[in-house]
């Protein structure tokens, strides 16, 4: 692994870290699908255990693979996270972070809490999933999961009204070199928090704690739409006026997983209102409903942002050629986004709603197709590494 960057260093490197995050929750998402759990609203180790002790060979060998890609995925996240802090901090300290704090760049420093609530995110599936008999604990573990991820929204809030202050006060926004939409990386944070808080808001019993989650997911939310349509607009402004960045191209696909994690966060926040509050199942057609449109919108933005970086040769020179840039590594939150969103429409959209019956052969066709993703997605990480991170210094 590279040592030092010191003044080289950019706060991006954390979507590394982020990443390989995102890749353990993907296999995750395997087991909270594809093995039942009636008595808990996520699969966990008991469900996991009664897998080996009486499923066939298939689901074993399955099970096995999805927990092997949790367990490879999240070592590789919390050793990156360790070594982003240790640069991060050699970097706080130079004239290089100094001039970044001066320009557009600052909205970088928001990959910190963009990662760290991943962290958590990882943190409780690895327990969930290593721990027996944790459900029976977990009202306990709740409030923790708030005081998480309410702290980092406070430092996400605190980094990003440093930076938005300062553009609105001195009027020093460089529109020219905003040319590509990494300023939605403030978007994509603050929807982060938002889907981990919807999480206790959702599955908690206390309805104390429910709630509390449930409005700190629709506050982070909130915070997140109003930026992404801010952002978004301004962003392309730029780039119809001077061109699109090509070595921040990746960031045509940032509102992949901002759909994704705005999608999950409608699942929880409903799911938490409907069961705690109005004690009734929610609607599965509204779920269909509400899912389709962000799969559509992630279609369309995948569509568009491939076709740009296909032509503009950014996969060529890269990923597959000699050219380095950090911002390779936002290829694979739409990956991994795209994946998990798909997952939660199948089960969510389709199947609750009788369209699709589970273990089909339509059924493990269309998984496939997503597993797919999943794969390109690996195999990209690994290339962006090998040319980042686990070079020679």
């Amino acid at each position: 692994m590279k040592k030092k960057f010191t003044q080289t260093y950019n706060p991006l490197y954390f979507l590394s870290a982020l990443g390989n995050g995102g890749l353990a929750v993907s296999f995750y998402i395997y087991l909270m699908f594809m093995i039942k759990h009636p008595d808990t609203p996520m699969t966990t180790f008991n469900h996991i255990y009664k897998v080996f002790i009486g499923g066939d060979s298939i689901a074993i060998v399955s099970t096995t693979i999805a927990l092997i890609g949790i367990i490879f995925f999240a070592v590789k996240h919390f050793i990156l996270l360790v070594w982003n802090i240790k640069e991060y901090v050699r970097f706080n300290k130079t004239e290089s972070f100094i001039k970044l704090k001066s320009s557009n760049a600052e909205i970088t420093l928001m990959a910190l809490p963009l990662t760290y609530a991943m962290s958590v995110n990882v943190a409780f599936i690895i327990g969930a999933v290593f721990v027996p008999n944790l459900w029976g604990y977990v009202e306990n573990l709740f409030p923790f999961a708030l005081v998480a991820f309410w702290g980092i929204g406070i430092y996400a809030l605190k980094i990003f009204l440093e930076y938005f202050s300062r553009v609105i006060i001195n009027g020093d926004f460089d529109f020219i070199n905003n040319n590509s939409l990494s300023q939605l990386l403030s978007s994509f944070t603050f929807t982060m928090i938002g889907v981990g808080l919807a999480s206790p808001g959702a599955m908690s019993h206390n309805k104390v704690v429910s709630v509390i989650g449930i409005l700190g997911a629709i506050l982070f939310s909130t915070i997140a739409i109003l930026l992404l349509t801010i952002k978004l607009v301004l962003g392309f402004k730029s780039i119809f006026r001077h061109g699109l960045s090509k070595e921040s191209a990746p960031s045509l696909w940032i509102v992949i997983p901002i759909m994704t994690l705005l999608g999950i966060t409608f699942v929880r926040v409903s799911s938490g209102i409907f069961h705690n509050i109005l004690h009734i199942d929610p609607p599965p057609a509204m779920m269909f409903f509400v899912l389709a449109i962000f799969v559509s919108m992630q279609i369309i933005v995948g569509l568009i942002g491939y076709s740009v970086l296909k032509k503009s040769g950014y996969f060529k020179e890269y990923i597959d050629g000699e050219k380095t840039s950090v911002g390779s590594y936002a290829l694979i939150c739409p990956g991994v986004a795209a994946f998990v969103l798909g997952m939660f429409f199948i089960h969510w959209g389709l199947v609750k709603t009788n369209i699709l019956s589970m273990y089909t052969i339509e059924y493990y066709a269309i998984i496939g197709m997503l597993m797919a993703i999943q794969i390109i997605t690996i195999i990209t990480l690994n290339k962006i590494n090998a040319k980042h991170i686990y070079r020679m210094s």
